[in-house]
């Protein structure tokens, strides 16, 4: 179990933080705020979706993914592209809000399905 958190948090560490570090890093100009916004809009929403799934399946030993995903996002954000600028609250807390609800609908789902067994 261990492992499979820590490769987790890896993981989302890497998307949260390294993906704004690789697009400041090496895409210039428009196509720099281009790339910034599909991760806004695009990308990150939709791993923290992703993060609530794999949190739902045991909500009681996984919250901290829906959790971790937004404070690495604001980590990121603000190391590599504006420091305390705190519009990426906004989007950190969107991000938090996403991922808990699929995370409360994927265990309600599966508790539903334990109950009719």
């Amino acid at each position: 179990m261990k492992r499979n958190v820590i490769f987790w948090l890896a993981v989302t560490a890497a998307v949260m933080v390294g993906l704004p570090w690789l697009a400041v890093s090496f895409v210039r100009g428009d196509g720099g705020f281009a790339v910034c916004l599909l991760l806004f809009f695009g990308i990150d929403p939709v791993y923290c979706v992703f993060m609530g799934l794999w949190a739902g399946e045991d909500w009681r030993r996984r919250w901290f993914g829906p959790v971790a995903s937004p404070v690495l996002f604001l980590l990121g954000a603000w190391l590599f592209l504006a420091g305390g600028e705190m519009d990426f609250v906004w989007y950190g807390g969107i991000y938090l809000l996403l991922g808990l609800a699929v995370m409360a609908v994927k265990a309600g789902v599966k508790a539903q399905g334990e109950k009719r067994r």
